[in-house]
């Protein structure tokens, strides 16, 4: 019997592609601006919050009493902005992935945007994905419906989608490795590479503008790795194992911790209840266990040698249920930048329990089993595990650690709900 062979789809023409230039640039643009003016407005507000106004009443700003009375005020902030402004910051935080969703209404956005803002600058282990990616989704989807009403609406979402994960991390190859992966299955008009086109011309509009702007780094500055051996293979694969299952812990305990905190029933509870969990939480582990991590972790890893593996094991521990904490109770925000420090706080406990265990090793291994576990998202947790470190060695390493990862995290609970309650599979 003859095998039926399907003929691939035609491929786009330039005349289809170019048109969708100039509309990727200005969401790229567009998107890019956005996020760095609110994290500018966070940033001023969190220097305000926690030096200037410790300083004038003569208390440490980092003090445990300090850090619970800020994380408590931030809950009733955030609350009141749920409570009572229009459209209530969006849906439950709970249940959104990363992004895609249906674009929200623009009545919704400032509130989204105002507690965005005020959890950044307050303290709760959340990062600033998620809710802008919302609102860039929703300013490209309205704004592009009105100028171009011809253009589908799924390709609002995509451009404005790749455009924020290249402003957020500073290049396209995030948005490009997530497009990828968000296009497995389903059926495409023309190569993969015409169908990602216009999201790659807005990721790269939106990384380049932040980078010209705002010049961003990630790379942590350890040690290089310039000629990984066998020990190195082993503590890759044994360490990416162990902050997957450990990551797991988030996921499973995730819809129970919201459902403790949904019983509370109104946002002037839960989300003041929350703040006070997480500054004695933060009591506990010590201000680098504050915010939203990157700025903790470049910390913590210029000098590895610095803690000692207790301290490393509960600012670890700490964190993760800050985060499970910040992300049930109805903080906006998203979880890959604090389950960034999670790993590297993992890893840095394992060089400090192994001497061995290279550091550049142990926080790739760690942030790449955490991220696996919290995101699900394969190649944006090998991505943000490679470009934190300077070592082209490290990558190879990773794509071989991802494995047992991946085999950890497949088909389990996810860290994120239905709207009955019930987690995502």
């Amino acid at each position: 019997m003859a095998t039926e062979v399907q003929t691939p789809a035609p491929a786009s023409s330039a005349r289809v592609l170019l048109p969708m230039i100039l509309p990727a640039l200005a969401v790229g643009i567009g998107a890019s601006l956005l996020f760095l003016g609110v994290s500018e407005v966070a940033e001023k507000l969190q220097d305000a919050l926690w030096t200037d106004l410790p300083d004038a009443l003569g208390i440490g700003g980092y003090s445990s009493l300090w850090m619970i009375v800020m994380l408590t005020a931030t809950g009733i902030l955030v609350g009141l902005v749920v409570w009572k402004v229009p459209g209530h910051a969006g849906p439950d935080p709970a249940t959104l992935g990363l992004g895609g969703e249906e674009p929200l209404r623009p009545y919704v956005l400032p509130g989204l945007v105002v507690a965005a803002a005020l959890m950044l600058a307050g303290g709760p282990s959340l990062g600033p994905e998620n809710p802008i990616i919302a609102v860039n989704v929703a300013v490209a989807f309205w704004v592009g419906h009105k100028l171009l009403p011809s253009a589908p609406g799924a390709l609002w979402v995509s451009l404005a989608t790749a455009a924020t994960l290249g402003a957020l991390f500073g290049t396209p190859v995030a948005a490009a490795l997530v497009i990828s992966e968000s296009l497995a299955g389903k059926p495409m008009k023309g190569s993969l590479w015409d169908t990602m086109f216009p999201a790659l011309v807005a990721a790269a509009a939106g990384a380049l503008t932040t980078t010209l702007v705002a010049h961003p780094s990630f790379d942590l500055g350890l040690p290089d790795l310039s000629r990984p051996g066998w020990g190195d293979v082993l503590a890759m694969l044994v360490i990416t194992t162990a902050a997957a299952v450990f990551g797991m812990l988030a996921a499973y305990a995730f819809p129970y911790v919201h459902k403790a905190f949904g019983r509370l029933r109104h946002p002037m509870l839960m989300l003041p209840v929350g703040g006070l969990v997480l500054g004695l939480l933060g009591a506990l582990g010590g201000h680098l266990t504050l915010f939203k991590g990157l700025n903790e972790v470049a910390e913590i890893a210029a000098d590895p040698d610095g803690h000692s593996a207790g301290e490393f094991a509960l600012m670890t521990g700490v964190k993760l249920v800050a985060l499970v904490v910040a992300a049930s109770c109805g903080f906006r925000g998203g979880r890959i930048f604090p389950a960034v420090f999670v790993g590297a706080a993992f890893g840095l406990c394992a060089h400090a329990l192994v001497p061995g265990v290279h550091p550049a090793v142990g926080v790739s291994a760690g942030v790449l089993g955490v991220l696996l576990a919290i995101t699900r998202q394969g190649w944006v947790s090998l991505f943000t595990a490679a470009v934190l470190m300077s070592s082209p060695a490290i990558l190879a390493l990773l794509c071989i650690g991802i494995l047992p990862g991946w085999l950890v995290v497949t088909g389990r609970v996810q860290m994120q709900l239905r709207e009955d309650g019930s987690p995502v599979r």
